[in-house]
């Protein structure tokens, strides 16, 4: 009868829709590759809609660089594939043109026009698994920063917001980073960027404008030679916080698999990915969707109690 009761408990349809999911329920994390190279892999999201503000903004697209952390924002009054795109130009006539771009699977990241976009420059458009914005966990939590940082600063009428952005964005920019020990500005042009706070010391002790008098080759040549210690540096740091986050989430975690024909809340693994199913929505627009193990939950069928004799 208590394994009766038990089974009873476990396959009652609605205890396994409306049950809280278990910490314990989620795969081992499975960490990104270290990029060293700047601006050859980057992540981009949308921000929005926000407060519209004086000059009719509603959203931001935030980019973040994958080696360096480096951020960028531009304000968009609408976010259509066109407008990202134009955004896009701007960023890459700055810093180049990268190998990959990560997405979720918003429409305007892709659609026709984008995946074209992708196409003719030779980028690698790369996707998050749906509801799992911890693949795309750069710039989710750079979302974050900037909208605290935004409500800090903003007017009471929020309307000044976009007149805030590139401030907000030096300031995270010279601030070093847990993971790679250096602030993105280093890590993109060789030194600490000199920012108000410097400009502020230096007027208290009263330094005289330093000179140099060696020459543009002497000058490019150390620059190469830091830049290249920075960044070693950095990717070194980058691969010891990824093990210690690991190591942290790996506590609570447990390896899961699904096997073909077994019912699940979101139906049927096909792919050979231990991380991610395809899952057959036969009464949807779009039949076949790829999901995350972590959004998965065994299905378990009720079945007739046995009858006392």
């Amino acid at each position: 009868m208590y394994t009766e009761v038990q089974t009873y408990c476990k396959t009652c349809p609605t205890c396994q829709k409306t049950s809280a999911v278990r910490r314990s329920d989620r795969a081992p994390l499975c960490s990104l590759p270290v990029i060293s190279t700047p601006f050859k892999r980057i992540a981009m999201d949308i921000v929005g809609p926000l407060e519209k503000s004086s000059a009719g903004y509603q959203y931001i697209l935030v980019i973040c660089d994958y080696a360096t952390r480096f951020p960028e924002a531009f304000p968009l009054r609408s976010i259509t594939t066109s407008k990202i795109i134009s955004a896009l130009v701007q960023l890459f006539s700055r810093v180049g043109i990268p190998d990959e771009i990560l997405t979720d699977q918003g429409t305007n990241f892709t659609s026709r026009l984008m995946v074209q976009f992708h196409r003719q420059l030779g980028i690698k458009g790369l996707r998050t698994t749906p509801y799992h914005p911890q693949t795309d966990g750069l710039v989710e939590r750079f979302n974050q920063t900037l909208k605290n940082m935004l409500r800090k600063f903003v007017a009471d009428t929020g309307k000044d917001w976009d007149k805030w952005l590139p401030f907000l964005l030096f300031a995270y920019r010279e601030v070093p980073q847990a993971s790679t020990g250096f602030s993105p500005f280093e890590l993109i042009y060789g030194w600490p960027v000199q920012g108000p706070l410097d400009l502020l010391k230096k007027c208290w002790e009263g330094s005289p404008v330093a000179t140099s008098g060696q020459g543009i080759v002497q000058y490019v040549l150390q620059m190469r030679d830091r830049l290249e210690r920075y960044r070693e540096e950095a990717r070194e740091n980058l691969q010891q916080a990824q093990k210690a986050q690991k190591r942290g989430y790996d506590q609570h975690a447990r390896h899961r698999e699904f096997k073909p024909g077994q019912k699940v809340l979101l139906l049927l693994p096909s792919s050979t990915s231990k991380l991610t199913y395809e899952v057959l929505h036969p009464d949807k627009g779009k039949e076949v969707q790829t999901y995350h193990v972590n959004l998965l939950k065994a299905w378990e069928e009720k079945e007739e109690l046995s009858k006392v004799k």
